[in-house]
């Protein structure tokens, strides 16, 4: 099922296929069980086995090639053996593109306030019904092998942000030893390749470390985390300067957690191939789009009787079908047809820049699309705004 690589089958395997002039930036392919995927990507994020109001048909539809699933979320309902009765996640919510699962390690320290982190794994509480439960490598690959995604992620520690040095350094080692953990229980790495996440704070020596000592490993695939939790832009680009080159050149660089628009373009000049996010289809249920012209709060009262398109350089179906003060009267009426408009236009405005993204790669103009693209969506080359 895997791909011969140097005498070893690897689940996923990537391709380089050239690195932009002006930029450095990557474009690439990803062979993966179910498909093979051109990068750098947007993943949008289905955190419960489904992309929320979106089908399957329509992920595909706007050329969704592999989609995340969420394993603290899946462990505590319907339950993992559930998922692999049914014959995995593939099987279970129809998707026969590629899946990438994380790891619940982010969802262990986020959602419970109750944890107890020792050298085992975390003992915590559901953010449910409350119940006492425990995550750990081992637990994380029992998982996630259930699950059946394409790509799986090791458990590890997010540490939060600001934090003392010595707790993230204490952290950043613990994962480190977690994921060796990982590797070990890790029964499917034919099927399912393993990726290792670079932790280390917002402190490069620490980063540095991590990413040399992950990349002995000779991982299939790499991660940076712990970004994205409440650091500045300009930190966290900083973060990235630094810590991509550390990265294979032969492997994927997957950035955890990202997706406005600017970050989405400035990490792949910095060498990113994979991003992921929940922010275009939560902000889509607040009423909210990314547009050409930047971003809409389509519920607000001057869309009242605005009969032009979302975005009139959209050729999505929402944009094709539907005014905004269509959406406006949806949205306000607490209607899930809205939601779904506007999650379906998100989407599609990511995907379609990421190919943007891939073309301005190609034609060795990143920087140049970059500042273009910031003009004209922030009126600015050093957005404030999140999105």
């Amino acid at each position: 099922m895997g791909f011969v690589t140097g005498g070893s089958i690897l689940a996923v395997r990537y391709e380089l296929i050239k690195e932009c002039k002006q930029s450095g930036a990557r474009l690439g392919r990803l062979h993966t069980p179910h498909g093979v995927i051109d990068t750098p990507i947007f993943m949008p994020v289905g955190t419960l086995a489904t992309v929320k109001t979106m089908s399957p048909e329509e992920l595909k539809e706007m050329g969704a090639g592999i989609i995340l699933s969420n394993t603290y979320h899946l462990f505590l309902r319907p339950g993992h053996e559930i998922v692999k009765e049914a014959g995995g996640l593939h099987s279970f919510m129809n998707w026969d593109r590629a899946i990438l699962t994380d790891s619940g390690g982010f969802q262990v320290f986020s959602l419970s306030k109750l944890r107890d982190i020792t050298e085992e794994g975390v003992t915590f509480r559901s953010h449910l019904n409350g119940e006492k439960l425990f995550i750990g490598p081992e637990k994380a690959m029992e998982i996630q092998n259930a699950l059946g995604a394409d790509i799986i992620m090791a458990f590890d520690e997010c540490p939060p942000y600001p934090a003392d040095r010595e707790y993230v350094k204490a952290s950043t080692e613990r994962t480190y030893r977690w994921l060796k953990r990982c590797i070990k229980a890790h029964r499917r790495p034919e099927e399912q390749a393993l990726f290792g996440i670079i932790q280390g704070g917002m402190h490069q020596d620490l980063r540095k470390e991590s990413a040399q000592q992950l990349a002995e490993l000779d991982l299939p695939g790499y991660a940076v985390g712990g970004l994205s939790v409440g650091e500045s832009k300009e930190l966290m680009y900083e973060v990235l300067s630094y810590t991509t080159p550390l990265m294979p050149k032969d492997k994927p660089r997957y950035l955890m957690g990202v997706g406005s628009p600017d970050a989405l373009i400035q990490g792949a000049v910095y060498g990113i191939d994979m991003f992921d996010c929940v922010l275009p289809t939560r902000i889509a249920r607040n009423g909210t789009a990314m547009t050409s012209q930047g971003r809409v709060v389509v519920r607000n009262a001057k869309y009242a009787r605005d009969f032009t398109p979302l975005d009139p350089e959209c050729d999505c179906y929402t944009c094709r079908n539907y005014s905004r003060a269509y959406l406006r009267h949806l949205i306000k009426a607490d209607e899930t047809f809205g939601l779904r408009l506007t999650t379906y236009h998100n989407l599609y405005f990511l995907l379609r820049l990421m190919e943007k993204v891939r073309q301005a790669i190609r034609e060795d103009r990143l920087l140049d699309f970059r500042d273009s693209f910031m003009m004209k969506y922030y009126g600015s080359l050093t957005p404030e705004r999140a999105f």
